[in-house]
């Protein structure tokens, strides 16, 4: 009897952990409209109801380590991203497939047009950006 409902619990758990990170999505673009950039983001449901909130990280391809974002979601699909040590700032608006906007240097005398194009992932690429996005959460903030 306690194994069936070790196991019960145990399968509830993985059902509930799996349905809390939705809609991981891919967005390929560029900077500027030459720098090419990557930016994964997954909505993570709020465990005490409410709106969702989010994990992201983007990199400039070929130049960059993965950065993490700090996303505060506004209205209309408008997202505010702020790079972990808030070295630039992300202002974009979510319209359809596209995410379009302004990253923002810390001092405001940079802006730079972002235009991002959503992509399609494989179950394995998702699972492989998850393990990243993963990875830098620990690395910036393991104690």
């Amino acid at each position: 009897m306690l194994k069936q409902i070790l196991l019960i619990l145990t399968i509830t758990i993985f059902s509930v952990s799996l349905h809390a990170q939705s809609n991981p999505t891919l967005y390929k673009g560029t900077m500027n409209g030459k720098m090419p950039i990557t930016l994964f983001i997954q909505a993570i449901e709020n465990g005490c109801g409410g709106d969702p909130y989010y994990d992201a990280m983007y990199q400039y391809d070929k130049v960059s380590n993965w950065l993490q974002l700090s996303v505060t979601e506004g209205v209309k699909q408008q997202f505010a991203m702020v790079e972990e040590g808030f070295t630039g700032l992300m202002i974009v608006k979510k319209e359809g497939d596209m995410m379009n906007g302004t990253w923002i240097s810390p001092d405001g005398k940079k802006q730079i047009p972002v235009e991002l194009k959503k992509v399609t992932m494989s179950k394995k690429e998702i699972e492989s950006y998850q393990d990243k996005m993963e990875k830098l959460n620990y690395e910036n903030h393991d104690c």
